[in-house]
């Protein structure tokens, strides 16, 4: 494990360089309306969105039949609205227009699953969890790091295993790892920067 991330830090030290964290709300409604979409669609109907709302008061005030015509591009509409409105409201009620600070209370928010919480609060507050996406799940699975059926036990393993100096930026160079080489459909195995630590029988090196 600690070999992996060494490497991975290696070629990219920095991996969240540039990411604006000035706007934890902003964040968590990103993330959310990135579920089963596109990232230049999120990012462009996030713009959208946070160009007439800035505040889950605002957001609250905005409504759902606006917001669904806002968010439309990115699937699901009427039940992301429906559930930034009741997340939203949640935040003005309960936290004073703020976003806690930590995954565990941010998966008690409408809409927000282990997932989301746990981008949020790495990317917004730094708290040292690991969220597992699809890119992640398959490159803890593969190499192997943390394997398991579900992506509740990979995070579980991930969370136990990852040493503590990489569990800030962890997330992101699974992530990046999976995405950009070790991916689902032809992974490039031959320029993979860990292929001599990884076990998977599918690797190759031609």
């Amino acid at each position: 494990m600690a070999a992996v991330l060494a490497r991975l830090a290696g070629r990219d030290p920095d991996p969240k360089a540039g990411f604006d964290r000035t706007d934890p709300f902003r964040l968590l409604v990103t993330v959310l309306l990135s579920a089963q979409s596109t990232g230049p669609t999120v990012s462009r109907v996030a713009e959208a969105l946070f160009a007439e709302v800035r505040d889950p008061a605002g957001m609250v005030a905005l409504g759902e039949a606006r917001i669904v015509e806002i968010i439309r591009p990115v699937g699901l509409g009427p039940s992301k609205a429906r559930n930034i409105v009741k997340l939203s409201a949640a935040l003005v009620a309960d936290y004073g227009g703020g976003v806690p600070r930590s995954a565990a209370e941010m998966r008690r928010l409408p809409g927000i699953g282990r997932k989301s919480a746990e981008v949020t609060a790495n990317f917004a507050f730094h708290e040292p969890v690991i969220a597992v996406d699809t890119h992640v799940f398959r490159v803890s699975n593969r190499i192997p790091l943390a394997p398991g059926p579900t992506v509740d036990a990979v995070a579980d393993g991930l969370a136990r295993s990852v040493p503590e100096g990489f569990k800030d930026n962890a997330h992101v160079w699974l992530f990046r790892h999976g995405r950009d080489i070790c991916t689902a459909r032809k992974p490039a195995c031959p320029r993979c920067p860990v292929s001599d630590l990884c076990a998977w029988p599918g690797r190759s090196t031609a």
